[in-house]
């Protein structure tokens, strides 16, 4: 069999598994082990375990367990709550605050922990019965949920560009620091969204009336100490990493240290707390792991078997311009998100992707940034957007599956655009790193 009939059996393998619904890790790892052994024979699994080993000892994976922590500890807190509430004392009347205020605070929430699910089941919980009930329209709430719960994957500190840049082993530091436009953009881009469907029709996201103001706070000066917290977290690990400081390991262990030290102040804190928070980070962080194995298994065998090799001369022998090719790479990726987990994509498809990239010419730094906004409208798109299943799992029984994934279709548009932005001028990502 040649390379070319192997991808298309390798490809058509892992799709033909997943409908099975067996987990992705087992389904790359049982694919590895059959080329390996099918391809070279049995001498070639040391090779393979070799790249599994230096997947699972590399030092920057260190900080995923850390920044996992930090978000389980947060959602058992009233960190959360007391930070959406503040931001209620200052949405005022203006139609459609509460929505506006819930995306300000889901940018808080991904400068805090970069994890996505839990932002998604947080404001479940805390801002989608509050819009609901104030009679904000349906889709609009679900929609702004769901998107500003997937500010996760672009706003610093992500795990998307953590596993990034390790993958392509580039400055996880630069990396957080060409995400922050962007993630601005997109969290602006919301807001607008928001306030000229508000304005245009009130009805939408009605001004909150006197007896809706009751947060829970006595002034503005006690609902400010509620945001000074999380702000004061979110610049420690955040400014250490852009001053030099630390590394992105070292100020993810700082970050657990001060969201422990605020939950020890505030009184919170418990062995209850601490047991379920690590039982949390044990099993996300297991899940990354196992399919980063099976998936550093599979590129590696594929790489021996000059899949590499392959893949790139046939993207390289296309007569077109480099930029068509970065273009028909966003394809690609767009499509697998559609049925592959974040994580999933990253290992199978950044191994091939970055080199090419490298070798056209491309900054791999501005690539990351491309590749995250990729993930996270992969993270919304039907029919397998995890976003829609996290907000299932802690909404009012009125608001179905199909409700979700039309409420996120104008935000999907929203991060096409902004994506064709990054497309098109590279410096909006580039510009703080030069």
């Amino acid at each position: 069999m040649d390379i070319a009939n192997a991808t298309f059996l390798m490809v058509g393998l892992i799709f033909a598994l997943l409908v099975t619904g067996l987990p992705l890790a087992f389904i790359t790892g049982l694919i590895a082990m059959a080329f390996t052994f099918g391809w070279f024979g049995s001498n070639a699994l040391p090779l393979v375990t070799s790249r599994v080993y230096g997947f699972v000892t590399e030092y920057s994976l260190v900080a995923v367990p850390m920044f996992v922590l930090m978000a389980s500890l947060l959602d058992r807190s009233g960190i959360a709550k007391d930070l959406f509430n503040a931001m209620r004392m200052f949405a005022g009347r203006l139609p459609g605050g509460v929505a506006v205020q819930t995306i300000v605070v889901a940018f808080f929430l991904a400068a805090l922990s970069g994890i996505i699910g839990g932002e998604i089941v947080l404001l479940g919980i805390l801002a989608l019965p509050q819009m609901l009930r104030l009679g904000y329209d349906k889709h609009l709430s679900i929609g702004v949920v769901c998107a500003g719960g997937a500010l996760g994957t672009m706003m610093p500190p992500s795990i998307v560009l953590i596993i990034y840049g390790m993958i392509a082993s580039v400055s996880i530091a630069d990396l957080f620091t060409a995400a922050i436009t962007p993630a601005v953009i997109l969290m602006a881009s919301y807001i607008a969204y928001v306030l000229v469907r508000c304005i245009r029709n009130p009805a939408m996201g009605p001004p909150l009336r006197p007896e809706d103001h009751n947060t829970g706070f006595d002034s503005k000066r006690q609902a400010l100490k509620a945001i000074i917290v999380p702000g004061m977290i979110a610049g420690m690990v955040l400014g250490t990493i852009y001053g030099g400081i630390a590394s992105v390991t070292e100020a993810a262990a700082m970050g657990v240290f001060g969201v422990l030290l605020a939950i020890v102040l505030r009184g919170e804190f418990s062995l209850k707390v601490m047991h379920i928070s690590l039982g949390q980070t044990m099993i996300t962080c297991g899940m990354i792991i196992w399919i980063g194995i099976g998936a550093a298994a599979l590129v590696g065998v594929y790489n021996l078997m000059g899949g590499n090799r392959f893949v790139s001369g046939m993207i390289n022998g296309l007569d077109v311009a480099p930029i068509v090719i970065i273009l028909v790479m966003m394809a690609i990726l767009l499509v697998l998100g559609l049925f592959l987990d974040w994580i999933g994509i990253a290992m199978l498809a950044l191994p091939i992707f970055v080199p090419i990239v490298v070798q056209l010419g491309f900054d791999p730094v501005w690539f990351g940034i491309l590749f995250a906004v990729n993930m996270q409208v992969s993270f919304l798109s039907p029919p397998f957007g995890p976003a829609a299943f996290y907000l299932k799992g802690v909404a009012p029984p009125e608001v179905s599956l199909k409700d979700i994934f039309i409420a996120v279709l104008p935000f999907i548009a929203l991060q096409l655009c902004v994506l064709a932005l990054l497309l098109a001028w590279p410096q909006t990502a580039l510009w703080m790193l030069n």
